[in-house]
């Protein structure tokens, strides 16, 4: 089944990861990926160490998009398509019961990554495959075939005080 976690409110990447987690506890082989991510997100730490879960590597140092130059987009762009090919291929050829694509919907907006790339492959994976994605403003396409979407919406966050991220909290 897909699922899809969206929306401006802080959960999505919690929730994938509290699926990976039951998935894993159940002996499910789960194929974590992020994008838009450091290695220094916290639940990394964690997720890597479970037997059942595999983190696919990330950048140690990522800008946020709308800070990196046009050659920086362009190579970061590089990096995440790769990442994505070669998770995807992984995931089949190991038989992987779950992947997570975290931030996915992110990097198809930023035109790093294509939506038909994406599309492509969840649509034409083996039914066994639960297939978890995250990331603001999915195309519709995405709803369309998602057999769960919830939308995480924002209704006050101390981001809005001018409050930055906190360690364990939001990474």
């Amino acid at each position: 089944m897909i699922h899809v976690y969206y929306g401006d409110g802080k959960g999505k990447t919690t929730a994938a990861v509290g699926l990976a987690l039951r998935a894993a506890g159940s002996n499910m082989k789960v194929l974590f990926v992020q994008f838009l991510k450091t290695e220094f997100s916290g639940e990394r730490n964690l997720l890597g160490k479970l037997e059942n879960v595999t983190m696919t590597s990330c950048p140690l140092e990522l800008k946020f998009t709308n800070e990196m130059t046009d050659a920086e987009r362009q190579q970061t762009a590089v990096l995440f398509r790769w990442i994505f090919e070669r998770s995807a291929a992984t995931a089949l050829s190991e038989r992987y019961d779950m992947i997570v694509l975290d931030e996915v919907f992110d990097i198809i907006n930023e035109g790093m990554l294509g939506e038909a790339e994406v599309l492509e492959f969840i649509t034409n994976a083996p039914n066994s495959i639960e297939i978890v994605m995250t990331g603001h403003n999915p195309p519709q396409r995405f709803i369309d075939e998602a057999d769960y979407v919830t939308e995480m919406k924002k209704i006050k966050h101390p981001f809005d005080k001018g409050l930055t991220s906190r360690i364990g909290i939001e990474f």
